[in-house]
């Protein structure tokens, strides 16, 4: 028994990068694959695979299709935990039922090793989607390297534009009382469809228009309600949101 207290403090390394990204390639959660150059580690021998979690091993990345638009293979960084990475956390997150912040944590580690191990790994695919400010607006969406939806689409008036950027969703509502305040002050508030938030109170989402593809909402990608309800599965938690010119 110490014969006085002692305090100390320490953290914990939240481990590789480059090494999540091999896992969330093998747990197919990425649009890449991941091949390592000597053999693989069993998925169930513990001790390798935290090993591995502070000391990656080598191996290969590949695009599983070769389809996909260059905006968002100019977004993978091997190595860097950047808003692709991030995405794909949020994407598994969502599914394991954990929070859905992005957040690269020791926890999230051990959560994919258990995944790995089980062979829970994800039946959903990739999307990716892009908003067009050019006229005529639009929406796209792509899933596992293919086209699924083009739309006509309104963004933001110049008084309230959609950002640009890229951006995963982070939250997903079938109907919502959606809150905002019009440029000259006046609140509003509108029923929505087929809601999914990529960027603070922005969204992708039905609201009912006589045209679309012109600049029309405070800040939303807003389409007619068969183009939302297509897109709406697309869209998944962690979903990269592209809003281009």
């Amino acid at each position: 028994m110490l014969a006085n207290p002692v305090i100390d403090n320490f953290t914990i390394a939240d481990g590789s990068t480059l090494r999540l990204q091999q896992l969330l390639c093998l747990l197919d959660y990425s649009p890449l694959s991941w091949t390592p150059s000597d053999s693989a580690i069993a998925p169930d021998d513990t001790s390798a695979q935290l090993a591995a979690m502070y000391a990656p091993p080598s191996g290969s990345f590949a695009w599983r299709s070769t389809d996909w638009p260059t905006r968002l293979t100019a977004l993978w960084q091997q190595g860097e935990y950047n808003v692709f990475t991030r995405g794909l956390v949020m994407s598994f997150q969502a599914d394991h039922g954990l929070i859905v912040n992005g957040e690269p944590s020791g926890g999230l580690g051990n959560d994919l090793l258990q995944a790995l191990a089980s062979d829970d790994v994800n039946t959903g695919g990739y999307s990716y989607a892009v908003g067009d400010k050019t006229a005529p607006e639009s929406l796209t969406i792509w899933h596992d390297g293919a086209v699924v939806l083009k739309s006509q689409a309104n963004t933001g008036i110049p008084q309230s534009p959609t950002p640009s950027g890229t951006f995963p969703v982070y939250a997903r509502y079938r109907n919502e009382i959606m809150h905002g305040t019009n440029p000259d002050g006046v609140p509003d508030t509108d029923p929505v469809q087929y809601v999914a938030y990529f960027y603070d109170g922005d969204a992708v989402h039905y609201f009912p228009r006589a045209d679309y593809g012109v600049p029309q909402s405070l800040g939303c990608i807003e389409l007619s309600l068969p183009e939302a309800a297509a897109a709406w599965p697309y869209l998944a938690y962690g979903t990269l949101v592209t809003v281009v010119n």
